[in-house]
Parts: C-alpha cells; structure tokens; sequence
C-alpha cells in the first residue's frame, strides 16, 4: 500500500514523499483526520531551533497531536470506522521504574520520527485510545496536550503533601488553560488561583476560583503548591514569584519549556524544604485517563473548544502551509488542520 508523506525538508517548505506501508504486520492502519499545531512543530517550521537540531532532524513529517479513523487492525482491537487518538510516543524497552515518555530510548513522533502528516499511519495498536462517542474530533484533535497536563498533575498527586487548599497556576497560555482546568476537576476541594500577564486572556479562565495579574498580587497571597506553565523567556520570573509566594513544604511541578538554562533561587528552596519537579510528554496511561475524564466530564470538552483558534480544511501542501502561517499569527489557542477526504 503506497502512502503519502507531507514532510518539512526545510523552514516553511513542505515536499511530498511516498512510501510503502505493510499491510501484513501487526500494526493498525489509521487515516489521520483532524491534526492540531503544536509550538515544538512551529519552532521546526520556522527554523528556531538550532541550526544542527534541523540538519540531524530535516527531512520529518511534523505534528504529535492527532486523531483519526481506524482502517485496519490485523489484531482486531479496533473495528474500521472507530475514531482514536495516536499516542505520538513510541516506547522500544520497558522499565520498571521509568515511565515511557522519560526513557531516552523511546522514540516521538514528529520530533525523532515522522510525525502524522501522513495521509495513513502505521502504528501499533498499543498506542490508540478509542474516543468516546460524538466526541468533537477538533478539541480530541489536541488530546496529546491535554494528556501532558494530566500526567503532570497525576505525579503531583503522588509527590506533594495532602494540604492542598490552595494551588496556583503560572501562565495564561494554552499550558496554563488546561492544567489549571483538569486542576479544577481532579481537586474540585481545591481553590485554583491562575496568574498571568494578559487580562484578556485571564478572562477566559472561568472555572478558576480566582485569576490575577502577575503585578497585582493581593498582600498576604500564599499558596499550598504551584505549576508553572509559561515557559521561554517568563520562566526564571515566574519560578521567581512563586518560590516567593508558596508556603514551606509546598510542591512546585515545572511545566514550561525554556530553550535556555533558568536560574532559579536555590536558597530559598532549601530554606522553605520546597520540591520541585519536572513533566514532559506523556505516555498511553495519561492518554486513557484523559479520555476517561472526557467521558465522566463531558462539559471540560466545551472548556476545552474555548481554545480553537482556527479549524482549516486541508487538501494540498499549499492549504498544510497556510495552516502554519496562520499559526504564526494566532495571539492564543489552537490551530486545527481537518483533512478532507
């Protein structure tokens, strides 16, 4: 079976390669139907990342973030026709104490592999999760970041102590909507007090207990635990401000990805016996949870919709290019490509 591939061969240009998927193996057959941008896929697309990181890595289908319809399971666990989400990492060992998305073995998808940009996906039926019913597939689109999210807060559920009356939540991002929104619904005991730079954006945060600007801090503020979600240039500022403000003892769970070493005030954290810890990726685990909370929660799916930026009908590379362009442009959300058949 010939299948195309819409890889990115350098910034801003995309060239089709075909190759031949076996139909005889033990892997599922996936037809990838609605795709959302990511910030890592945008740094390749740009050329941000640095210029050895895109010569070892170009040629690559990008996009980690993906669902799509089910066309063939030679093992049977999945019926054609089924919707999934594609878990991107593909683990090659086991470790009885290391979780998948953190062994340096496992392989991603669109970062050391290609990604789903792909018209079909040859992939294990180990790494899909079906969706629930009449699930909106441009929200389920972005499952991969919001399985990040849970599998932060899950860790966190196993490291921190059990005062948890108040947890706070740097970055008004897209990181810092979900986190504190899965917050909300894992720990509905709990006061989930958001921070950030733009009001605008903070205004979006519904279903948070209370939102402030980083400058306008109410006196006396403190917190039981904290997640940081701002990442690039805002992390050593945030991490700041909350070592500053979190109470001793408390957790701190590291979000954000920074491109360049963060200082952080090391004092103080001995001072206070604070941990601090960080979450990358996630692995299947996370993915079933999610889709779990999708289920038992259905309105997190409309809080979730809130971030769609834009939904983009895509059938050449020309529409794949403008989808990323009119991703540079986005202020806040999710770019969602929809193939259409």
């Amino acid at each position: 079976m010939i299948n195309t591939v819409y890889r990115l061969v350098a910034p801003r240009r995309f060239e089709i390669a075909f190759e031949d998927i076996n139909l005889f193996g033990e892997n599922a057959i996936v037809r990838p139907t609605n795709l959302s941008i990511c910030n890592a896929d945008m740094r390749y697309y740009l050329g941000t990342r640095d210029a050895n990181i895109l010569a070892q890595k170009l040629p690559m289908a990008l996009i980690h973030e993906g669902v799509g319809r089910v066309v063939f399971d030679p093992t049977g666990t999945y019926k054609p026709g089924e919707t999934v989400v594609m878990v991107p990492n593909m683990p090659t060992e086991t470790d009885a104490f290391i979780k998948e998305n953190y062994l340096r073995s496992s392989k991603f998808c669109g970062s050391s592999m290609d990604g789903f940009l792909q018209e079909f996906v040859e992939i294990s039926p180990k790494r899909l999760v079906k969706l629930p019913e009449g699930m909106d597939m441009n929200v389920a689109a972005f499952t991969e970041i919001v399985s990040v999210s849970v599998h932060a807060i899950s860790r966190f559920d196993e490291i921190a102590h059990g005062r948890r009356d108040v947890i706070g939540v740097w970055g008004d991002g897209n990181l810092g909507y979900i986190t504190s929104l899965f917050l909300k619904y894992t720990f509905p005991k709990s006061k989930i007090v958001v921070f950030g730079t733009v009001e605008e954006k903070l205004a979006d945060f519904t279903f948070a207990d209370e939102t402030y600007l980083v400058n306008q801090v109410p006196e006396g503020f403190t917190m039981d635990h904290a997640f940081e979600c701002v990442g690039g240039n805002g992390s050593p500022v945030a991490i700041e401000q909350i070592i500053d403000l979190i109470r001793p003892e408390a957790t701190i769970s590291i979000l954000g990805v920074s491109e360049y070493p963060v200082p952080v005030n090391t004092r103080m954290i001995l001072e206070k016996g604070l941990r601090m810890f960080g979450s990358s990726r996630s692995g299947v685990e996370d993915f079933k949870k999610t889709v779990d909370m999708y289920s038992k929660h259905p309105e997190i799916i409309d809080y979730l919709g809130n971030l769609i930026s834009s939904v983009n009908t895509v059938r050449t590379i020309s529409d794949i290019k403008d989808a990323f362009e009119k991703d540079t442009h986005k202020s806040f959300g999710k770019v969602i490509m929809e193939w259409e058949e």
